[in-house]
């Protein structure tokens, strides 16, 4: 999907895996409510944003709905929020998730000054993980989604919480040892389709590799380090705290 809101800050958020602590859904709201007083038009989560996040209202945890409160606030003021795909979501479209977001899919793509950036989550560059590959199919079927909507909530909770595990098990080795070949196959891939500047989440630590302006760069996750990416309007960017300040976690395209 590309973009057709330009003129606008963006505040990206990597897995963040909300839920997965005990005060992380209270930042998580406090950094929405935040980002909005400072001017962001727009909270992108690149993906794994929660522990699980599931379209079907069922499914929905308590530290999902604290910061879905603080969604609903924000884009009562005009900020949008975009929801990417990450190993950890499922089933984004339902019409019940759907009228709490603004836009959600496995790949978001916008033009910032005269950069165009592509969003990607990453969990799908590894060619070689053909296990979590597959797992990652079946779970996010059609077949799924039919048993998500009839199942009684706690026997699909406890379905969707082992087929997490079963996801976080399969490509455990894979995220947190870096595939760099396919890394560097898919930012050349989106360089030579016009892309300048392409992030990933997914890994958690940040890497990056360059072609003379052009940049692929994983975003740290949120979940361990408590910071975020912020895009200007004019395609400047940089790494942002928990207070949206500039942060030196991770350098920027000056």
């Amino acid at each position: 999907m590309c973009a057709t809101i330009t003129a606008v800050k963006r505040l990206i958020i990597a897995d963040s895996h909300v839920g997965q602590g005990t005060v992380d859904a209270t930042a998580m709201s406090l950094l929405v409510r935040r980002a909005a007083g400072e001017g962001v038009g727009e909270v992108v989560y690149l993906g794994d944003a929660f522990q699980y996040l599931i379209g079907m209202s069922k499914f929905w945890t308590s530290s999902l709905r604290e910061v879905m409160g603080s969604w609903r606030e924000v884009r009562r003021s005009g900020v949008r929020i975009v929801v990417i795909e990450g190993n950890r979501d499922f089933f984004l479209d339902e019409p019940e998730l759907a009228a709490e977001i603004d836009w959600s899919g496995r790949r978001y793509e916008f033009a910032a000054g005269d950069r165009q950036f592509l969003l990607d989550h990453g969990d799908l560059v590894n060619r070689r993980d053909l296990q979590y590959r597959f797992w990652s199919t079946i779970s996010k079927s059609e077949v799924a989604r039919i048993w998500a909507r009839l199942l009684p909530r706690s026997l699909a909770v406890a379905i969707v919480r082992h087929m997490e595990a079963h996801l976080a098990k399969t490509n455990r080795k894979f995220r947190y040892t870096k595939p760099i070949e396919d890394l560097r196959r898919s930012a050349s891939s989106a360089w030579a389709d016009g892309i300048d500047v392409l992030f990933w989440g997914h890994f958690h630590t940040h890497w990056e590799c360059r072609e003379g302006d052009r940049l692929g760069m994983i975003i740290p996750s949120w979940l361990e380090t408590r910071t975020g990416v912020l895009v200007h309007p004019d395609g400047v960017w940089h790494s942002v705290d928990a207070n949206i300040e500039r942060s030196e976690t991770v350098g920027g395209i000056q």
